[in-house]
């Protein structure tokens, strides 16, 4: 399976960062099965590196190949095909609490880009109940995510590319 990561630099040695909070599954190493949303990561952090003073900064999308089949002998999946109250209820946990951990080598699932990290955060907040959370995520389109919780698990992900990325459309 083709895996795409959205960023400023090339990625030929994935790791997991530790140092940003608040991601969906907790500290991991993300990327996408939609190579046009990691273009869309990319491009939007080349725009914020341009505007906080770095007008060299590049958008850079990394390719990879995931042997799924056997990692999936091998690793402790979690995955979610939909945002239901399970997905939910992981997202704030990771968000709300970074000592949180959930032991899986590979999360699968939707992303809470902007408009779903707002609805996430009433949550957290307290002002939504997660059932009603969840009815408004229905109208929600949500892309897909994979994230790579442990080193083991990075070990099935193999670089085979990067190219850079212009511009792109819908951002």
């Amino acid at each position: 399976m083709k895996l795409y990561h959205g960023g400023l630099t090339v990625v030929n040695s994935p790791r997991i960062i530790r140092s940003e909070i608040g991601r969906d599954f907790g500290f991991a190493f993300y990327t996408t099965d939609i190579k046009e949303q990691a273009e869309r990561w990319a491009y939007r952090r080349q725009r914020a590196a341009v505007r906080n003073g770095c007008p060299s900064a590049q958008a850079v999308v990394s390719v990879f190949e995931f042997d799924e089949v056997a990692s999936r002998k091998d690793l402790e999946f979690l995955d979610f095909p939909e945002a239901n109250l399970a997905w939910l209820d992981l997202v704030v946990a990771c968000r709300s609490d970074h000592t949180f951990t959930h032991g899986k080598d590979v999360i699968t699932g939707k992303i809470a880009n902007d408009n779903v990290g707002e609805t996430i955060s009433y949550v957290i907040a307290g002002i939504m109940r997660k059932e009603d959370a969840l009815e408004r995520l229905r109208f929600q389109k949500i892309n897909n995510q994979i994230a790579f919780c442990s080193e083991r698990a990075l070990s099935y992900l193999k670089y085979e590319s990067c190219y850079t990325v212009a511009k792109v459309s819908h951002d």
